[in-house]
């Protein structure tokens, strides 16, 4: 027994001694499996395009030129008025066929918001455009004048609200440059009814202005519900000569639209004026590739 005894005593400590030097891994608790998923990105699930990129090719053929700016994916089209009138010289239900023929949706169009308003504004709401929008006044000469300028906006509001239609002010980088101590779309957002008058940000203009384009959205979140997209080369050049194509440019899109999503901005149009090499629809349609690729 004696014998038997002192076996079990040596095969007991044989297996402690062993068991102290096993792996850590072997004796630990084991852990829960650790997540490695990235947190998924976001794509634009539709963006459009203001007409004025292609003009000529507008002038030429409006209906094969809108066709064809469809197939590279554009959704939404932003009109303006070339001497046709916003609808391109055909009736509202011929242009309301071709968007739906196409799958496109004409959201908004710039226009002269100072006269036939009423004309334009009933034609906008037949073929369901929701939003008319001023897209130049010009430098003023005082931040008089810009306060004027509010209380008309605020009156444009007003007339379109009963047609069912928003009213938007489309900036330039002049609205930017301070002017008596002030910059002067701060007072036009301020001095206008958030209920009656929205805001187009054109974020290559904020951007050329030399402003810090994502502190100028959250410092006024719900006014901006439209934006141009357009790219701005590096560089301190004339501003008017620094357009080029998206993702050859320094704005930092991607961030840009994660943050405007985030602060009320619903429309994102392409606007491209500037054509370093190609034709204007070819810039069309490789900003529709960058746009659509595009993860924030």
């Amino acid at each position: 027994m004696k014998n038997q005894r002192r076996k079990f005593i040596q095969i007991s400590a044989m297996l402690g001694v062993g068991t102290a030097f096993l792996p850590l891994q072997f004796c630990a608790a084991p852990k829960k499996e650790e997540s490695t998923a990235e947190t998924p990105k976001s794509k634009l699930d539709k963006f459009g395009i203001q007409l004025y990129s292609v003009k000529e090719d507008m002038a030429l053929d409006p209906v094969a030129t809108m066709r064809a700016l469809a197939g590279y994916g554009y959704k939404q089209f932003e009109g303006f008025d070339g001497g046709k009138g916003i609808l391109w010289g055909m009736t509202p239900p011929e242009f309301k066929s071709l968007m739906n023929e196409i799958g496109v949706e004409m959201v908004a169009s710039h226009c002269n918001v100072f006269e036939n308003l009423e004309t334009q504004a009933q034609q906008a709401a037949e073929v369901g455009i929701k939003y008319l929008i001023c897209p130049w006044i010009g430098p003023q000469k005082s931040l008089e004048d810009y306060r004027k300028m509010a209380t008309q906006f605020n009156q444009i509001g007003e007339k379109l609200k009963a047609f069912g239609i928003r009213f938007a002010y489309h900036n330039h980088d002049y609205t930017f440059v301070e002017l008596e101590g002030q910059l002067p779309q701060d007072l036009l957002m301020n001095e206008t009814d958030p209920t009656l008058v929205d805001f187009e940000l054109d974020i290559y203009w904020s951007h050329v202005a030399n402003v810090n384009t994502g502190e100028y959205l959250a410092k006024y979140p719900g006014r901006f519900r439209l934006c141009h997209v357009k790219d701005a080369e590096a560089g301190t050049g004339d501003p008017h000569q620094r357009g080029v194509l998206l993702g050859q440019g320094e704005i930092p899109y991607a961030s840009l639209i994660k943050q405007s999503k985030d602060l009320g901005m619903e429309y994102f149009i392409v606007e491209q004026e500037r054509f370093p090499t190609g034709t204007p629809l070819e810039a069309a349609e490789a900003n529709a590739r960058y746009l659509a690729s595009l993860e924030f």
